[in-house]
């Protein structure tokens, strides 16, 4: 099944520090899997600013089907740093996140509107600054083939714009692709055409995976490896 298209990570975070009345706060973000690791990051994040008054967090963990959601004030008026902050990641579309804003305060108080407004754009402009992508569904698709096939697979692969993740030489070629879930069947047919049927074609790993130009793997679906496509 294709993944939903609301399913965004952060590959690369970004930072942020906006100053409000002499009060700065700092945004921090990470990418992660589970409540352990968003706890964790937390801890990280609240050691290195022992001075800081606040420490407000949000975090979304798991696919949109599932996703665990959870935020603080940490000291600040209710609904002003962390439902805010949750808003944002959950408008961004972002999964497995935990933000975490910092508030040295400057002495001055910003009122509920003022503090709502502080935490949002502290984080939209670290959101700004990160490199956010999609994850989509696809397989891991090996094909065993003789060389001469092997040459004429690569240029119809390339033609559909799919992914080399690997090639293994021996007494014939095995060349595995990254390919879309809903470009699996067409392909499949392709290898069939192109080697009139002597190709061995195997689904290797169901995946989630990030980025088109060098696609990344972001996680396995399934691990039904060797199953016959």
């Amino acid at each position: 099944m294709a993944l939903r298209p609301d399913y965004n990570i952060i590959v690369t975070p970004g930072s942020s520090d906006v100053e409000v009345k002499k009060s700065h706060f700092i945004t921090s973000l990470r990418c992660c899997r589970t409540e352990e690791e968003a706890r964790l990051f937390i801890e990280e994040v609240r050691r290195a600013n022992r001075d800081a008054r606040h420490n407000c967090f949000a975090m979304r963990i798991g696919d949109p089907s599932s996703v665990f959601e959870r935020f603080s004030d940490d000291g600040e008026p209710q609904g002003t740093a962390g439902k805010p902050m949750l808003d944002l990641l959950k408008g961004a579309r972002l999964c497995d996140v935990c933000a975490v804003v910092t508030r040295y305060f400057g002495g001055t108080l910003l009122g509920t509107g003022g503090l709502v407004r502080a935490y949002s754009d502290s984080l939209k402009e670290a959101l700004s600054a990160s490199d956010i992508s999609s994850l989509n569904s696809g397989a891991k698709v090996s094909v065993r083939c003789d060389y001469s096939t092997a040459n004429r697979l690569q240029r119809a692969a390339a033609s559909m714009d799919l992914f080399t993740m690997d090639v293994i030489y021996g007494a014939d070629c095995e060349q595995v692709y990254l390919v879309p879930d809903e470009d699996v069947p067409v392909f499949i047919r392709k290898v069939t055409d192109i080697s009139a049927g002597t190709a061995e074609t195997a689904i290797k790993e169901s995946v989630l995976y990030y980025g088109k130009e060098r696609p990344a793997v972001y996680a396995v679906r399934q691990t039904e490896e060797g199953q016959t496509a």
